[in-house]
């Protein structure tokens, strides 16, 4: 009794245990680039403004207008490139499903030796076969997985992408202006800000990724901070030469 117990309870435990994240979700990518884009680029483009010696009123609208203009072109990107990849992914699964109403017995066979390839026996392989294949849409599903890798039923959302990666990156872009916003006015405060939203956006990575927090952190640190400084050389360079 003691051991069907401690069994049942490792059972229990690697049920629980055993779990995974989702990593074919149509929001993770294009919210976390999105974020980056919008904190990195948005940051370069006030920075180099700001490099310029111009108004601070002139940095402020760079600031908003740059978070719109890139808030709806990564809607626009992300919902034109899911939208793409799912019309693709339907047009390949019409041609299985045309095949498997076409030709039954040769899909049937081919699911059989798919089987046998990974080490099934011939008798048993094209019975599962045999089995699977009497639902059509099941039997799509499993050609779709085993010949294509993908999900039929698990497809990324265009709108759920685009929307993500909307809002990201307007939240992303903000973080420079927000100090203006609130009443700074000087360049520094945005910057200290945006540098803070980098590293803590690399954190943030890094807990999705299960990478090390401080190491990603300092990482999008430091790619975002030779950004910030290579506009700001740059919009120092152009402002001199059109003064």
């Amino acid at each position: 009794m003691a051991i069907i117990e401690t069994e049942a309870a490792l059972h229990e435990a690697h049920r629980d245990n055993h779990t995974h994240r989702d990593v074919n979700g149509g929001w993770l990518r294009p919210a976390v680039f999105g974020a980056m884009d919008g904190l990195v680029s948005n940051l370069a483009l006030m920075t180099g403004v700001a490099g310029g010696a111009v108004a601070q009123q002139t940095i402020v609208v760079t600031g908003l207008v740059g978070l719109a203009a890139g808030a709806f072109s990564m809607a626009a990107g992300e919902y034109t490139s899911v939208a793409s990849q799912r019309e693709l992914v339907q047009a390949e699964l019409d041609v299985e499903r045309r095949e498997l109403r076409k030709h039954p017995a040769d899909e049937e066979k081919e699911l059989a030796e798919l089987y046998q390839s990974r080490g099934v026996e011939p008798a048993l392989a094209r019975e599962v076969a045999k089995q699977l294949s009497k639902d059509p849409e099941q039997a799509l599903e499993i050609h779709a997985r085993e010949e294509l890798g993908i999900d039929p039923g698990d497809l990324p959302s265009p709108l759920v992408a685009a929307v993500s990666s909307f809002g990201a990156f307007a939240l992303g872009a903000l973080l420079p202006v927000l100090p203006y916003l609130l009443g700074a006015d000087t360049f520094w405060p945005a910057l200290l800000l945006a540098l803070i939203g980098l590293f803590a956006c690399g954190a943030v990575v890094a807990k999705v990724t299960a990478r090390s927090w401080w190491f990603s952190g300092l990482r999008q640190l430091a790619l975002g901070g030779a950004a910030a400084g290579v506009t700001y050389a740059l919009g120092s360079l152009f402002g001199t030469a059109v003064g």
